[in-house]
């Protein structure tokens, strides 16, 4: 299976910035300053946005409660001033949404949480060793990827990511250019429910096959 290395980031509008620079020195750069942070619902990002928080408010900064929204909300929100500063942003999974958002010229970033991070598909090691698959486009083959079937069309069921995800597209890609859309469906829905859907199924010793992500 391949991995595509990327990189979690941090947006700030460059707004907040400067007004940070035109405060007094005497006064803290954030005194009278609201900002808002924003983050998906994945528990993973809110570390990230946490720790940002607490330093931007030892900074005198007014911290409102983090709000959860979708990704492409988060982006727009802060292009548009509604949101002040994300604590994610996945290179090169979201160049896209962050492109259409304003790119550079809204956005400031600065700043690695985790490099060499990686994306992929896993299925259980026994299936894999068993039947000698090494690589996702052997799920061409329809006998291979009925193994997966866990809803009885015969097809794969690859577990992947909720609606408006960036790897929402990665996965879409991969099955349209390895010509898998006939074996494979992409079973997308609420991630954490999916996946204890999926930890279920590989409890119980059937095959298992999922997209993942580190850290």
């Amino acid at each position: 299976m391949r991995f595509i290395t990327k990189t979690l980031s941090t947006l700030v509008l460059n707004a907040l910035l400067l007004s940070s620079v035109a405060m007094a020195s005497t006064e803290l750069p954030g005194e009278g300053i609201r900002v808002q942070p924003l983050q998906s619902s994945l528990p993973e990002e809110t570390f990230q946005t946490l720790l940002v928080s607490k330093l931007m408010g030892r900074l005198g900064y007014d911290v409102q409660t983090v709000q959860e929204v979708d990704y492409n909300v988060a982006y727009a929100s802060v292009a548009q001033g509604d949101g002040t500063f994300l604590a994610f942003n996945w290179i090169p999974l979201h160049n896209h949404k962050y492109e259409q958002a304003g790119g550079d010229k809204v956005f400031f970033r600065q700043g690695t949480y985790a490099s060499g991070a990686a994306q992929g598909y896993l299925i259980d090691k026994q299936t894999a060793t068993r039947h000698g698959i090494t690589n996702l486009g052997q799920l061409k083959d329809p006998k291979l990827a009925a193994l997966f079937d866990g809803d009885g069309d015969g097809k794969a069921d690859l577990v992947g990511c909720n609606p408006g995800w960036g790897c929402e597209e990665a996965i879409n890609h991969h099955l349209d250019e390895f010509g898998l859309t006939p074996t494979v469906t992409h079973k997308q829905g609420n991630y954490a429910a999916l996946i204890a859907d999926t930890r279920a199924r590989y409890q119980s010793g059937k095959p298992v096959i999922y997209y993942t992500w580190i850290p």
